[in-house]
């Protein structure tokens, strides 16, 4: 079955978790029986990239658990938490539905807020209480600063879940490269005894990303979106016909040609080091970049903008 048809099956197979005690204790049974556990963080909504990381994860471990949280403290207050898609039955069905290897989905954390955040949480930073996590040196940049508490809340969430599920491997798309950056430095510097796997991102047929905010667009509004990925492409295109090391101003004057036929409003386009994500004056063979943009796309029949974010890797 794919990932985007829905099972039939009345009664999901999939344990689902609803507290942290709840988790630990079905990880403790793994560990007795020395399983290795493949974990899944997301925000619901799911899609075919999540069935991607999914299905990697029955592939690699024993047993897999997928979480489903949509993380307040990422958002700032003038930001979408409320608005964002909530599609659990849908998700359910999703995930019972994935089979590799005759292993399917073992468990999923479906946790409150309250459960996540003790403390309580707010949108506000001035007004949270509690621990949180910050990555320096990574998070500043990109989205970062355009969404100043974007990977503090990132970066807060992935702790905690990854303490509670102490999994084998998690699993990531390409799609959050800056986010796969902050989550590797995080899991090294805080020594946590996880290993993170980065999977290729998803695409749809005309080469969007595919990303759970592509559910706010029309399929009009998504093919126009395409080329948001064709610019990165062009600019792909030209370093690899360059053969040799390339200044960054060319590849992104390339990439603004393709996006500037478009109503879109680019909030930047930046071409960043692979591992520290420091903006490049140039990209040279065997060191490589990141070329990483995002783009707020006009809505049909709204004055509201959805915010689409991508990237490519050069090598």
């Amino acid at each position: 079955m794919r990932c985007d048809e829905k099972s039939h099956s009345m009664t999901p197979q999939i344990k689902i978790l609803r507290t942290v005690s709840q988790v630990r204790q079905w990880r403790l049974e793994c560990l007795l029986k020395q399983q290795k556990v493949g974990f899944v963080p997301t925000m619901g909504a799911l899609h075919k990239g999540h069935c991607s990381l999914a299905t990697q994860s029955l592939k690699d471990n024993d047993k897999s658990i997928v979480s489903i949280f949509v993380n307040p403290s990422q958002f700032a207050p003038h930001e979408d938490l409320d608005a964002y898609p909530r599609t659990v039955d849908d998700d359910l069905r999703i995930l019972d539905s994935l089979n590799a290897d005759g292993k399917k989905i073992d468990a999923l954390f479906l946790p409150k807020i309250s459960e996540m955040y003790p403390n309580g949480i707010t949108t506000e930073v001035s007004q949270q209480r509690g621990a949180f996590v910050s990555v320096k040196g990574c998070s500043e940049q990109l989205e970062g600063s355009i969404r100043p508490q974007f990977f503090r809340g990132v970066a807060t969430v992935v702790t905690k879940l990854l303490n509670v599920v102490q999994p084998t491997n998690v699993y990531f798309g390409q799609k959050d490269a800056q986010q796969c950056v902050v989550i590797k430095n995080l899991v090294k510097d805080l020594l946590i005894d996880t290993n993170v796997v980065v999977l290729p991102t998803m695409r749809e047929e005309n080469g969007l990303a595919m990303s759970s905010r592509n559910a706010y667009l029309s399929q009009e509004t998504k093919d126009r979106s395409s080329i948001i990925y064709k610019s990165l492409k062009r600019g792909e295109d030209y370093y690899s016909k360059a053969k040799g090391t390339v200044p960054s101003k060319d590849i992104i004057d390339v990439m603004n040609e393709t996006l500037q036929h478009e109503d879109f409003e680019v909030e930047y386009l930046s071409i960043s080091h692979p591992d520290t994500l420091e903006d490049l004056e140039a990209v040279e063979p065997g060191v490589g970049a990141i070329i990483s943009t995002a783009v707020r796309v006009p809505r049909e029949n709204s004055t509201e903008k959805t915010r689409l974010i991508d990237n490519i890797v050069l090598h």
